[in-house]
């Protein structure tokens, strides 16, 4: 699996974030703290509508 981290990942060592890694129909999360520890895993269509509706209530 190819793990990605967040562009916001905090300061030092950028192990304040999660990391995503695309599978084929799914997308799995981890916590780049504890990366040996459990995953998430969500429909690739569900984890893109979250992310969009994260963007625009920034907005």
């Amino acid at each position: 699996m190819n793990w990605r981290k967040s562009t916001y990942s905090g300061g030092g060592e950028g192990n304040t974030c999660v990391e995503i890694a695309a599978l084929s129909t799914h997308i799995a999360i981890r916590d780049s703290k504890a990366p040996a520890r459990a995953t998430l895993s969500f429909p690739a269509r569900s984890f893109s509508a979250f992310i969009e509706s994260v963007k625009r209530s920034r907005g």
